[in-house]
């Protein structure tokens, strides 16, 4: 095992934190390290190049932690807060420190009862105290009732176009259907447009925002070295995937799937079907997938292996190899329901732990 120097102070990022007990896995032992607590429902986070950490909560708050204090940021839109709905992703772009825009995913009421999954733009004012100019640059179409699979994790393409998660809004059917934005992944540039090169560009019965289609729940979602984008989502009863995401791709929910309706009853027509795409990973029994990143931090041992939260099981599922299979489940009191997971600036392995209502940082207990 090598451990790589991490890349800024840790000082810098935490302030003070809170020590908690040792983390085994199989690159050596851990030290889980509780640096801001007292969340409620916690669902994303992101860093600020000044070491600034952003955490939503889903009720409808934003907060910002540095140097151990913690303030609430305001300027938010008005927020739908119904069952899995209410605000949820973070995304600090790579030009931030120059436009100091963020964006963010939320559930929208839309058209009498409805809602759906939208995103906001604003930019962060010069003492990190409210967001400015907000807009909403873009909601789904015709929202649906109920607060289920709002997917919601946002990624920054390469080129700079942001791909958004989209779940099925508890109707599978929808999944499949090109006139609605539900159980795809979309592809949008930061002014809320569809860029011209999406695959369902000008196609009539389709929506021009659309890249992949056939998800059911999207909820973790993150780039790996290559620039080549990949999802977690969640299954029915079993089922749970990770999803290589492809241009114009469909990933076959609720026509196929490895998991069953919760009653027991078989879904769709099996597990194949000529046309639709493979999960290069699944689990059953499920596991609740959450946030996902790839890794390239301070344990060389982990470098291009993707990490993927549990909320159902309590453990972060490490996964190598090609194709990418779960090779190590990291669980300890401090991984309980974790909701988000991503590489901090210092090379450590972060995550959002919702049963604590804290976000920890992983890193080796010798230091680094």
């Amino acid at each position: 095992m090598v451990f790589r120097a991490g890349l800024i102070s840790m000082s810098l990022i935490c302030g003070t934190a809170s020590f908690a007990g040792p983390v085994d896995t199989m690159a050596g032992q851990m030290q889980a390290e509780a640096v801001v607590e007292d969340l409620f429902t916690p669902w994303a986070f992101g860093f600020l190049p000044d070491g600034t950490i952003l955490i939503t909560e889903r009720d409808g708050e934003l907060l910002s932690f540095k140097d151990g204090q913690r303030s609430e940021i305001s300027g938010l839109p008005k927020i739908l807060v119904d069952g899995q709905g209410g605000l949820l992703d973070v995304l600090v772009p790579r030009d931030f420190a120059q436009s100091r825009q963020l964006f963010f995913t939320y559930a929208k009421k839309q058209f009498l009862r409805g809602s759906g999954t939208a995103v906001y733009r604003a930019t962060l004012s010069e003492d990190g105290t409210s967001l400015e100019d907000g807009e909403t640059i873009f909601q789904i179409a015709r929202g649906t009732g109920g607060g289920f699979h709002f997917g919601s994790r946002l990624v920054e393409a390469q080129d700079g176009t942001l791909y958004v998660t989209i779940g099925d809004r508890g109707n599978p059917d929808q999944a499949q259907d090109l006139e609605m934005h539900n159980g795809s992944v979309l592809r949008i540039t930061k002014d809320g447009r569809a860029p011209d090169d999406n695959p369902f560009v000008g196609q009539r019965g389709a929506l021009d925002e659309i890249w992949s289609y056939g998800h059911r729940n999207p909820q973790g979602a993150a780039m790996d070295a290559e620039g080549q984008i990949w999802v977690a989502e969640h299954g029915a009863k079993g089922g749970d995937e990770v999803n290589r995401i492809a241009k114009g791709a469909n990933f076959g929910w609720p026509v196929i799937s490895y998991g069953v309706n919760y009653d027991g009853s078989k879904i769709g027509e099996g597990t194949a079907k000529d046309g639709m795409e493979q999960p290069v990973h699944y689990w059953d029994p499920s596991i609740a997938p959450s946030g996902m990143t790839f890794y390239d931090g301070v344990v060389s041992d982990w470098a291009g292996n993707a990490f993927v939260g549990s909320l159902k099981f309590s453990y972060i599922s490490r996964l190598s190899g090609d194709p990418l299979a779960e090779v190590e489940r990291i669980e300890s009191e401090e991984t309980s329901r974790v909701r988000d997971v991503r590489q901090g600036p210092d090379g450590a392995l972060w995550f959002l732990s919702v049963g604590n209502g804290a976000l920890y940082r992983l890193a080796p207990a010798t230091g680094g």
